[in-house]
């Protein structure tokens, strides 16, 4: 039985109701992509999570269906918690944690797989894994992948006894037995308290760490939000991570981006679909899609490349497919009229770029210096109402910006991918105008602007 989505929402993965966090167990199965999720169907809140999910034949249209795993069993009875899946033998193992609390609030966590013979319905198989000494209860967000020398990996987030942040591995030849190995990391590094969400990416021949740790001091324009997901650069070998020593970069500096997840589908492309939510606590209560029934949604789906030391991160080429109306406009200033909220805007800024600055329905701006390379985003906070920003130094001028807008977000790729920015906003419905403007002699822009067709059906 299939669920309806939310029908605020045009392209995005969503929750049906309720909320939704993590994306989980992402991965190509018998011809279909399988996009499961965090997701309470009972509320707003973090309450107990069961694993949504949603099917696509072309990562735009999107089927979702009763929740794949629910939080029912003495190992997962306060929530079944992030995880992946990989195929094995035709089949599709589900790898997640299981969170126990007691009656005093202590918490156990067990590392627990399902399988499924046809993607839909699925078998608890139970825990396969013990708990190693020198760490915490706080172990979670299993993600499995099979490595070069035959064996499966199982790495995991992680707190160390001494209250801080590691991610652990294991090593199976049949997914059911696992042996604690330690650390992925070949060298201790401190950085923050907890490691979330872990997942390895094999590149151009070079191997990305990615995860998302907590307790991050701000920096500049660094680590600004109240979680942040970064990678480090290295080789993967043996269950072990040897870092080449590059600086822990973050993936999206943005107001709203975590926890992502990858998987290769059958073109070879690396997709990654992260979460659009992480916030404090006061601006989640007061999040208004919250008088709606739902909150939280997925980023569009990515293709992940590593281009001159970094991650390249870009929509996929299915976007394309809901493009309808298109506008084209050229000049020093442009100005247009958006009486509909889901819009893909391409924008190529030709000769030497002073200035550039964008208002978009008197709510998002936008806006680059070259004198300095520092591009900004600026909103209003809904729960304070005062206007806030996000910034990067970019590593050459700005050339190109392509953004995807919904009612109530927006996805911004610079320079091809260089850096990205997602954030959530809000908007009043009479404020339907995008302005854009640039300075600098010769200097030009072309503004293509695509209204984007509904996909739910």
């Amino acid at each position: 039985m299939g669920l309806e989505a939310n029908k605020s929402m045009e392209y995005h993965v969503l929750p049906p109701k309720g909320l939704l966090n993590d994306p989980n167990g992402l991965i190509y199965y018998k011809g279909i992509y399988h996009v499961f999720f965090q997701w309470n169907p009972h509320g707003t809140d973090h309450g107990f999570k069961y694993w949504g999910h949603a099917t696509s034949k072309d990562l735009v249209n999107y089927e979702y269906h009763e929740a794949a795993l629910e939080p029912v069993d003495w190992f997962d009875k306060n929530g079944c918690y992030s995880g992946s899946a990989i195929e094995h033998d035709g089949r599709l193992y589900l790898f997640y944690t299981g969170n126990v609390k007691s009656d005093e609030g202590e918490r156990t966590s067990y590392q627990c797989a399902a399988v499924s013979e046809d993607g839909i319905s699925f078998t608890k198989l139970g825990p396969v894994t013990e708990h190693p000494d020198g760490y915490t209860q706080h172990m979670r967000d299993p993600k499995v992948m099979k490595g070069e020398d035959g064996y499966f990996y199982m790495i995991l987030g992680a707190q160390r006894n001494d209250l801080t942040g590691d991610t652990v591995v294991y090593r199976s030849d049949d997914l059911h037995t696992w042996e604690f190995m330690g650390s992925v990391m070949s060298v201790r590094e401190k950085l923050g308290y907890m490691w979330e969400c872990p997942d390895l990416l094999k590149l151009e021949g070079r191997d990305v760490f990615v995860f998302s740790p907590q307790g991050l001091e701000p920096e500049g324009y660094r680590f600004n939000n109240i979680f942040q997901t970064g990678y480090y650069t290295g080789c993967f070998q043996g269950g072990r991570f040897h870092w080449d020593g590059q600086p822990f970069e973050e993936m999206d500096m943005g107001f709203e981006f975590y926890a992502p997840q990858t998987f290769v589908d059958e073109r070879g492309r690396t997709i990654l679909f992260g979460w659009m939510g992480t916030m404090p606590s006061q601006m989640e209560e007061a999040m208004p899609t919250v008088k709606e029934g739902w909150i939280h949604h997925l980023t569009l789906p990515r293709v992940i490349g590593f281009e001159d030391g970094r991650l390249i991160q870009t929509p996929v080429e299915e976007l394309k497919g809901l493009r309808c109306e298109k506008e084209e406009l050229t000049g020093k200033r442009i100005e247009s009229d958006i009486p509909e909220r889901a819009y893909e805007m391409d924008i190529r800024l030709n000769g030497p770029v002073e200035t550039f600055d964008l208002l978009y329905r008197n709510e998002v701006r936008i806006s680059f210096d070259s004198t300095t390379k520092k591009f900004t985003i600026e909103r209003t906070n809904w729960a304070t109402s005062l206007r806030e920003t996000r910034s990067a130094t970019l590593c050459r001028n700005l050339k190109n910006i392509a953004i995807y807008t919904e009612e109530t977000s927006m996805e911004i790729f610079i320079n091809g991918g260089e850096e990205v920015f997602s954030l959530r906003y809000f908007a009043k419905d009479m404020d339907s105008k995008v302005t854009a403007e640039i300075e600098g002699i010769n200097s030009t822009m072309v503004l293509e602007l695509y209204r984007l067709g509904s996909v739910r059906k």
